[in-house]
């Protein structure tokens, strides 16, 4: 299904059953049917034609009749609802030029071609046919009594229900329409939905990829220099370091199946227990707390990220010679004494904010003199104690 031009993917199985239907009913030989069975009413039209009109007139009435139906069986294919408001216009003056057309030889029964005229209104126009629909229904009623040589009186015509049958048309036309509209619209919210979940799935697989392998390899990267350094005069110490690193490469493969699959564990204890190490692993003093308690529970996974980002970014840019972590009831402070060059943000600190703002925090990184870099998670701070 398309709107507006574009294509919508139906959510679900029953979402794509009923695309399927309405395309079928919409643009296939469905659509000739339904613009066929209305034209029964035009029996009528032919009937009084019949009783009208002889030999020439009654040639011209049914020509007229034939005209109109060709018009209104084509008019799925010939005009839409998304039509230009000057071809829409125009086809309706060709259907209004043949009723007009069509009373000196059916009379009071060619104001069956109001009905249909009535239902084009109400499915282009809306709550704002009905004044359109209102001269039809009031000429169907008054007309055929206005004209002497039609032997019909107000009583007759009254009793008529082509005068009730127009605004009952206009009225169910606007209605189905509505109906349809809204179904069209809840698909396209469905597709919309699913497209931003969609969406919001990849980014959160790619933010988490990347700050759990940003720091895995970073740490593997560190020890194993630090093995190759070792290997030759300390061979123990750089098996020891081939070890972790086998370790780490396997939790990194854990970790990383656990992103994509939705389901993390990610807490301040240990990324500052995996940071100390990892600062170790690299010469860098680490300052770190060896305890989380002050800070609020519902914060520590949040402020595990950023202890994660924070201390893998002191390990591959700083250059330092010490890092702090400083915790807080709803935050987290990371410095370093490294060489605190002004950079864009990569996609790590990016995700890191993104995280932050949506929890309703804010982040805070850049140089600090005299040297430096510092890195301000802050959460909610009205609840700090």
């Amino acid at each position: 299904m398309t709107v507006d031009g574009q294509l919508l993917k139906p959510a679900t199985a029953g979402e794509a059953e009923w695309v399927a239907s309405q395309r079928r009913w919409t643009y296939g030989r469905s659509r000739f049917f339904l613009s066929a069975v209305p034209l029964l009413y035009l029996i009528y039209v032919i009937v009084a034609v019949h009783q009208n009109s002889r030999g020439a007139g009654a040639v011209i009435g049914y020509a007229v009749l034939a005209v109109f139906a060709a018009c209104m069986l084509l008019l799925p294919v010939a005009l839409r609802l998304e039509t230009s408001a000057r071809r829409f216009w125009t086809w309706y003056a060709v259907l209004a030029v043949l009723f007009l057309a069509e009373l000196p030889f059916a009379r009071a029964a060619a104001f069956l071609f109001c009905f249909y005229l009535a239902i084009i209104s109400a499915a282009r126009l809306g709550v704002r046919s009905w004044p359109y629909v209102a001269v039809m229904a009031l000429a169907a009623l008054v007309v055929p009594v206005a004209i002497s040589p039609w032997h019909v009186s107000l009583a007759d015509s009254i009793d008529d229900f082509t005068p009730l049958a127009i605004p009952v048309a206009a009225v169910i036309t606007g209605a189905v329409l509505q109906v349809l509209r809204g179904n069209i619209a809840l698909a396209e919210a469905r597709a919309e939905v699913a497209r931003l979940a969609a969406e919001n799935e990849r980014i959160r697989i790619a933010r988490d990829l990347h700050d759990l392998l940003g720091h895995s390899l970073t740490t593997i990267t560190v020890k194993a220099g630090l093995a190759r350094r070792l290997g030759a005069a300390e061979p123990a110490r750089a098996v020891a370091q081939i070890a972790e690193v086998e370790e780490l490469c396997r939790q990194a493969l854990t970790e990383v199946r656990a992103a994509v699959s939705g389901y993390r564990d990610v807490t301040l204890a240990g990324e500052l227990a995996r940071g100390r190490e990892l600062l170790r692993a690299a010469g860098v003093a680490a300052d770190l707390p060896t305890a989380t308690d002050a800070v609020d529970p519902a914060y520590q996974e949040l402020l595990g990220w950023a202890v994660r980002e924070g201390l893998t970014n002191v390990v591959r840019h700083s250059r330092a010679g010490t890092c702090a972590v400083r915790l807080s009831h709803c935050g987290v402070e990371i410095t370093d004494d490294g060489v605190g060059a002004a950079a864009p943000a990569g996609n790590g600190l990016s995700g890191l904010r993104e995280r932050v703002v949506a929890a309703g925090g804010s982040v805070e990184a850049g140089p600090v003199q005299p040297s430096g870099w510092r890195l301000q998670v802050s959460l909610a701070g009205e609840r700090a104690t």
